[in-house]
């Protein structure tokens, strides 16, 4: 039966708690009778911000204390950008809805908005895939780790500690902070993280869910599955170089995706297209095909 009142969770940070009402006005437009409240809660991955996260545990670290209050009944749904949630779903926890995806690109910011050569020195960016992309286009690049919420980090930038910021264009955007960003890179240049820019609610397994099928979109959750499909494959972890992104035109799906081999330290971008019905094992053919040319 559906609940009259549904508990929502998130992160306390700022881009997630604007991005959960984003959510939450989606479902309130489609469902005016169902009561919404919304429960924040601090993460382990936003307690811990002096080491980086493959040295804590990695994605679930930024879903864990929300998936034990959806266990524990004290939320109904969380939502997450898709790009924080482990590859491999929880059966008891399953993601239950992908709003429309948002911008998926990452993008430069400087302390001084205009865009020039002295961002090579000392560009944060904690995410590999993000320094060895940039290492691809600007030959000469510094890169060191940066951590904390998109406030944090811009005021780390400003500060002086960094000449430079790689972040995702949509939390920027999502909180009103286009006017930070110098440079949008493409997705060719930088191939984003698989989900990046995408919104997941999560929910009980026995909750009724039926109040979240308009909110789901369908483009979305194809182009989600062939890249999550692809790094799971691949064992792709937070700290491993490793990045895909589909886009979806009628019914046909182009996946692209980034592999690095953790030995050779060699690293190569394909891509594949094929029916979007068959998303999933579209992920799955490129990464054993980019793993094999590899190895």
């Amino acid at each position: 039966m559906l609940k009259k009142k549904i508990v929502v969770g998130s992160r306390d940070s700022k881009l997630a708690v604007m991005q959960t009402e984003l959510v939450m006005k989606e479902i309130k437009k489609a469902n005016p009778e169902i009561e919404l409240e919304l429960v924040t809660l601090k993460t382990t991955g936003d307690l811990i911000l002096d080491k980086t996260l493959d040295k804590i545990g990695g994605k679930g670290l930024f879903v864990k204390e929300l998936d034990q209050a959806l266990i524990d009944g004290r939320i109904d749904i969380a939502v997450h950008s898709l790009k924080d949630m482990p590859m491999e779903e929880n059966e008891d926890l399953p993601i239950v809805a992908l709003p429309k995806r948002g911008d998926p690109r990452d993008a430069l910011i400087l302390p001084n908005n205009n865009l020039n050569q002295h961002f090579l020195s000392n560009v944060g960016s904690s995410s590999y895939r993000r320094q060895l992309q940039l290492k691809d286009l600007y030959e000469n690049i510094n890169t060191s780790s940066v951590r904390g919420n998109i406030i944090t980090r811009l005021a780390k930038l400003d500060r002086g500690e960094y000449s430079a910021l790689i972040l995702a264009a949509a939390g920027l955007l999502r909180v009103g902070l286009e006017d930070r960003i110098s440079k949008y890179f493409s997705v060719e240049e930088i191939i984003p993280s698989a989900g990046q820019g995408v919104l997941s609610v999560q929910a009980r397994r026995d909750l009724d869910c039926s109040f979240l099928k308009t909110i789901n979109d369908e483009v979305t959750t194809y182009a989600a599955t062939a890249e999550r499909s692809f790094v799971r494959t691949l064992n792709g972890g937070c700290s491993s170089p490793i990045a895909a992104y589909a886009t979806v035109s009628g019914n046909e799906l182009k996946l692209m995706g980034l592999y690095f081999d953790e030995e050779t330290k060699e690293h190569a971008v394909d891509s594949i297209i094929g029916d979007v019905k068959k998303a999933e094992s579209l992920g799955y053919e490129l990464a054993l095909r980019m793993k094999g040319n590899l190895e």
